[in-house]
């Protein structure tokens, strides 16, 4: 009797202290760092003053640098000053989907057509914002292009379509001043002036390009150096 309440105290005593043991905890599994992001593709800025206001446009000088090249020539030698906005087109009767055209119409300030650099190859598309070369066959564009409002995706390359399924060249898109190319899209057109599907899409007084010119980045400030805290 006595050996018997000697082992259920025993065994008393012992179940808090197993009630006590912890199990080790499981190990956390390591959370992987997130790859790093991609820097954006390089672009060049460069301003267009209009008659209607300013447009700022990124060239994308990576993703289509036959394009953008082409396209800067013209810029640092100013041969698209004293150009224009010369054709408004609405898709859409409220303006919401359109484009509007201009460039040289002086043929002397051209420089030789420019290879044809599809949207396939650049992954850029026509969408709001988008600046494209006009063209006649591929490989005949000069500097002549066109600004997309809303989105015009069908004028994308597209290698399913029949016939010339090349597009137009996307090589850059508007930062800033989609308000000017809306002025321009709602300026009154000729009803008579145009040929086949341009007729009654010139604009009555093209819309003058003043100027084009790259914006220079200004240098970063030097740092400002302070006198060392003097020891008492």
């Amino acid at each position: 009797m006595i050996r018997r309440a000697f082992l259920l105290a025993a065994l008393t005593l012992a179940m808090p202290l197993a009630a006590q043991t912890v199990p080790p905890a499981a190990d956390t599994p390591a959370v992987p760092a997130p790859p790093p992001e991609k820097p954006a593709p390089a672009t060049v800025d460069v301003v267009m003053e209009t008659q209607q206001g300013r447009i700022t446009i990124a060239l994308e000088t990576e993703r289509a640098p036959v394009t953008a090249g082409y396209i800067l020539r013209h810029v640092d030698e100013k041969r698209l000053d004293g150009g224009a906005f010369y054709r408004a087109m609405k898709v859409a009767p409220d303006g919401s989907i359109g484009l509007v055209q201009g460039g040289i119409q002086d043929g002397r300030k051209l420089l030789p057509a420019v290879a044809h650099e599809p949207t396939t190859k650049t992954g850029l598309t026509h969408d709001e914002g988008a600046i494209s070369l006009a063209r006649g066959a591929p490989g005949t564009a000069q500097a002549q292009f066109f600004i997309i409002l809303g989105s015009l995706k069908s004028l994308d390359a597209d290698p399913t379509a029949v016939g010339d399924n090349l597009g137009y060249a996307v090589f850059g898109r508007v930062k800033e001043g989609m308000d000017v190319v809306r002025k321009i899209l709602n300026a009154p057109v000729s009803p008579t002036k145009g040929e086949g599907a341009m007729k009654g899409q010139m604009i009555e007084a093209p819309v003058k390009i003043i100027s084009v010119k790259r914006v220079i980045p200004l240098p970063p400030r030097p740092a400002v150096k302070t006198p060392a805290t003097r020891r008492r």
